[in-house]
């Protein structure tokens, strides 16, 4: 009988594999828990054999998206890796990572990470190398592989949105100030150190082991960023490990790491990896192999988080990483959320025509509550179009504005009729008026392509309407779920949900408007 697979169920989807690490004193930093670098090595060579198990030929790792540590594990605890292949395309795959640790006495566990990284498969000879798509078996996968694709545009358009974004970067509102008296040059926080890559340091291909490369960015990054502190540095986050080329067992490995930005409780350190062959390295002409920026916070003897002090960029290309930083922190939002939900607590209310008034104006106020909140970002500007994001604990909430030369009447005319929407609206099939409940309120069953499930998605929504008021130029058009027991969930669709949605049309003058 061959071996089950976890808990006792067939592998289902992707190739997955699993690795379980106990962990010794040599494993950990000062603190006595698992140092990041030792753990980036052991999810990099996890990730790899996942993607080699799926491929059947040599793999090597393209690029680590964010990585994100929610808890830490400490010597004597017990580390579990789950890699598994979500998505191929042509030649590369996505591989998701999820680390647990447990405690060896209580058998209690915690979520320590999960990533997701992109592995090659590198062609045998001439032979092009095409990759198998991954079978999809449960509801879960389809979602994940769905997801997957998204990421891979975000990691395809990432380049031209940051450069997009720093085009727009003298409209932020975080200005590099000269009056603090206790700002620290980030030439102060520069480091430079090197390895020279020997047999041990190699994988199985002969090339220098990328979860080893990783674990000396970070040792680098590190003590750049304790140049800030009384104390050290703990990696919160790194923002997109990118393998540029390899390197193999001889060459001289140089390492540059030098803070780029402050903000209050965090701090971000950029690393960048150049390899050199003994005649490069005579010639002093290195490669540029990797790149990463690396996220740490710290905190006192009492556990509290230390407030890191402002740097101060000098030169040009310390203006550049500065202002690089804050586009990259609105950039993160965004990605960090493309990663599979968790179960979704209920979002809609029960309609009850007796209390429409006040379900109504709830509605509105909704909208108008999240529009005015403070700490809106931007995390995009493209011409006419602004995309903001705003985060609360798990939750994200996003904001595009854009002008268009028509009316606000007009413009309000046109969106606050839903029935009009599948006519120029690519995610409505359909949209279906349930109840005329007043002038300003309708009930619509609207269906939606599917995206993330095998079905196609509806939803029941309360649509209510306002005009502007005496002392207002806007419109208002919100949108929230409720439920209806004459519009039960169908098998035929996946029912979803809207906390709260909508639009707010400002007129500019008679004739454009936001």
């Amino acid at each position: 009988m061959e071996p089950p697979g976890p808990r006792g169920r067939p592998l289902g989807g992707g190739a997955e594999v699993q690795m379980c690490q106990a962990i010794f004193p040599s494993h950990a930093n000062h603190r006595g828990e698992l140092s990041a670098g030792q753990l980036l090595k052991w999810i990099d060579t996890t990730a790899c054999l996942a993607a080699e198990k799926h491929a059947g030929v040599s793999c090597v790792t393209a690029s680590m998206d964010d990585i994100q540590f929610e808890e830490t594990a400490r010597v004597g605890q017990i580390i579990n890796i789950k890699a598994k292949v979500i998505r191929a395309f042509n030649t590369s795959m996505e591989i998701g990572i999820k680390v647990i640790v447990q405690d060896t006495f209580t058998r209690i566990q915690k979520l320590i990470s999960v990533a997701f990284s992109t592995f090659v498969a590198k062609p045998v000879g001439e032979e092009k190398v095409r990759l198998k798509p991954v079978t999809l078996l449960t509801e879960q996968d389809q979602v994940e592989h769905d997801l997957a694709w998204e990421r891979r545009k975000v990691r395809l358009q990432q380049e031209d949105t940051f450069q997009s974004l720093m085009r727009d970067s003298s409209k932020f509102d975080d200005v590099i100030c000269d009056q603090e008296d206790d700002m620290i040059s980030t030439g102060d926080t520069w480091v430079q150190s090197i390895e020279l890559v020997l047999p041990p340091h190699a994988n199985h291909h002969g090339n220098t082991f990328g979860g080893q490369i990783m674990a000396w960015m970070e040792t680098v990054a590190n003590i750049s960023a304790s140049r800030l502190c009384s104390s050290h540095p703990i990696l919160k986050s790194v923002d997109m490990f990118k393998f540029w080329g390899p390197s193999t067992v001889g060459d001289r490995l140089v390492f540059n790491a030098i803070v780029n930005n402050t903000f209050r409780n965090w701090v971000e350190v950029g690393v960048r990896v150049e390899a050199y062959n003994c005649d490069e390295w005579s010639k002093g002409q290195g490669r540029h192999i990797n790149s990463a920026f690396l996220i740490y916070y710290a905190v006192d003897d009492n556990e509290e988080l230390i407030m890191f002090p402002r740097v101060k960029p000098v030169s040009k290309d310390d203006v550049r990483r500065y202002r690089g930083a804050i586009v990259r922190k609105r950039m993160r939002l965004g990605r960090k959320y493309v990663i599979p939900h968790k179960e979704d607590i209920p979002l809609c209310v029960h309609w009850d025509a007796s209390n429409q008034a006040y379900l109504s104006h709830s509605n509105v106020d909704a909208l108008k509550v999240l529009a005015a909140k403070s700490g809106w970002e931007v995390i995009s500007a493209m011409g006419k179009f602004k995309m903001h994001t705003l985060e609360e604990r798990d939750v994200l909430s996003v904001w595009i504005e854009m002008q268009v030369e028509k009316s606000a009447k007009l413009v309000f005319g046109s969106l606050s009729d839903f029935t009009k929407q599948p006519q120029w609206n690519p995610y409505y099939l359909s949209c279906e008026v349930i109840d005329w409940v007043s002038n300003d309120d309708t009930i619509y069953h609207i269906t939606c392509p599917k995206v993330s499930s095998r079905k196609p998605i509806d939803l029941v929504v309360l649509v209510s309407r306002r005009r502007p008021a005496k002392d207002s130029n806007t419109y208002v058009v919100a949108m929230k779920s409720v439920t209806l027991a004459s519009v039960p969930p169908s098998p035929q669709y996946k029912r979803s949900e809207v906390a709260s949605s909508g639009f707010l049309i400002q007129a500019v003058d008679s004739s454009s408007c936001t």
